[in-house]
């Protein structure tokens, strides 16, 4: 893969992220849960108007959708169906090495859920993916990655 775009900041992640989604009516992200799913909500609020799943690690039996309420995105308590999505979107955490996911099994679900055409999106940070092997292992249409860095200030 090559660098094709630069964006900088949260905004430039989310708009960045809705381009690469363009006109998709459905999208379903995969991460860790805790340390993704806050990133598939903010990810999900950039895209509100469309249909938005979310499923831990690769437990398709416990996905449920995104509703949009005035103050947050939230799951709803219902389990819900991801097949037949536009766009799948994998999160850096699933490729982190202490949930050992396996990239085959990451295919499989993929070719389960995506919709033939769809897009097969990745979002991390700090080349996570890069690290973990996972784009000679997965051909992903896009991946969006960033870069933080912070300072304290007292």
């Amino acid at each position: 893969m090559e660098d094709v775009f630069e964006w900088k900041g949260i905004t430039g992640q989310l708009v960045t992220f809705k381009d690469e989604v363009g006109d998709a009516e459905k999208i379903t992200f995969i991460g860790s849960p805790g340390v993704c799913t806050p990133f598939a909500e903010l990810l999900a609020y950039a895209v509100r108007d469309k249909e938005t799943h979310f499923i831990p690690l690769l437990d398709v039996g416990d996905c449920h959708q995104f509703d949009a309420k005035p103050y947050a995105m939230v799951l709803k308590d219902e389990v819900s169906n991801p097949n037949e999505s536009d766009v799948v979107v994998l999160l850096g955490g699933l490729s982190m090495p202490k949930y050992d996911v396996d990239t085959e099994e990451v295919k499989a679900l993929v070719a389960d859920i995506l919709k033939e055409n769809g897009l097969l999106i990745g979002v991390c940070f700090m080349d996570m993916f890069a690290k973990a092997g996972w784009l000679e292992k997965i051909d992903f249409d896009c991946v969006i990655d960033g870069t933080l860095t912070g300072v304290v200030k007292k």
